[in-house]
């Protein structure tokens, strides 16, 4: 038998004789905390573009409601996500769909179905979209990053088969979150989290261009499309069967994602050569275009 890495813990805390709950979900937990005070942070360090000194930053409760409004974007998309991904099941089963106990959700549509939601309702409490999509740029990707090295601990993510010396094997007593956890895998979800750690790095060196530096919500766009890009990659490790060609279901929705950042970010650049073209209004004119109080 190959050299593997070998975890024998108990995913599960017993807290009492009733009452248990898994590290991955504390883990989790931790995670989502950390990377909403990040948000918070750096939303508050997100001037508006306005003479007054100093600029204020954006509202916290702009971001509360936000949040509230992403998650049923993340629970329709991530549903979504998985019908697609057995699509021959739920053709031939199609009152499964809106089963809530039967299959589950996946992340690749999640994400920007959340993004989308949470954006509608920031437009409906007239926050200022654009600095909020700036500013979540590095905290959604720590989110993403972290909550996937954080499955190791519940093996959630667990590649295919694999004899290289750094597979994983869970020997514990489990419940797991993938199927044959005692099998050596590659351990996908710590790919994941590497290829989006870097991601992180991106964007960080890519915001000293003055076209991601705007607070006009391109860093997001930028993000997204890493993000995508990252988990297509790690997506030929996976358990997933093959679709079209070499490519599985999701990895087909992730060329989608890609896609869709590419466009967002190409019409963020639009937009702001709209507002440089843009007129400067006499004294006795109205200006006829307001772009950069909607980027604001």
């Amino acid at each position: 038998m190959p050299a593997v890495v070998t975890f024998t813990f108990n995913p599960v805390l017993q807290l009492t004789d009733t009452a248990s709950v898994r590290w991955e979900t504390i883990g989790l937990a931790i995670v989502l905390f950390i990377g909403l005070a990040l948000a918070a942070r750096i939303g508050s360090m997100t001037p508006a573009v306005v003479p007054y000194v100093p600029a204020p930053g954006l509202r916290m409760d702009d971001l509360a409601f936000a949040i509230v409004g992403a998650v049923p974007g993340a629970i329709f998309g991530g549903r979504l996500g998985y019908v697609l991904d057995h699509l021959d099941f739920y053709s031939a089963n199609p009152a499964a769909i809106i089963d809530p106990t039967q299959g589950g959700l996946t992340l690749t549509l999640a994400v920007p179905f959340a993004i989308l939601t949470g954006a509608a309702i920031a437009r409906l409490l007239g926050a200022p979209v654009a600095r909020w999509m700036h500013a979540i740029a590095l905290p959604l990707l720590f989110v993403l990053a972290a909550g996937k090295a954080v499955g190791v601990l519940g093996a959630t993510g667990q590649g295919s088969p694999s004899d290289l010396a750094w597979a994983t094997v869970y020997a514990g007593p489990g419940p797991w979150g993938s199927l044959a956890a005692d099998l050596p895998s590659h351990p996908s979800q710590l790919y994941e989290a590497i290829l989006v750690g870097l991601a992180i790095v991106g964007v960080a060196l890519a915001s000293r261009l003055e076209v991601v530096a705007r607070r006009d919500g391109a860093a997001l766009y930028v993000a997204l499309g890493l993000w995508a890009a990252a988990r297509f990659l790690v997506a030929f490790t996976w358990r997933d069967p093959a679709a079209v060609g070499p490519l599985s279901a999701e990895q087909l929705q992730l060329l989608l994602v890609g896609l869709v950042a590419i466009a967002g970010f190409l019409e963020r650049r639009r937009a702001r050569f709209l507002v440089a073209a843009a007129p400067v209004p006499t004294i006795d004119e109205e200006p006829t275009i307001d772009v950069e109080a909607r980027l604001a």
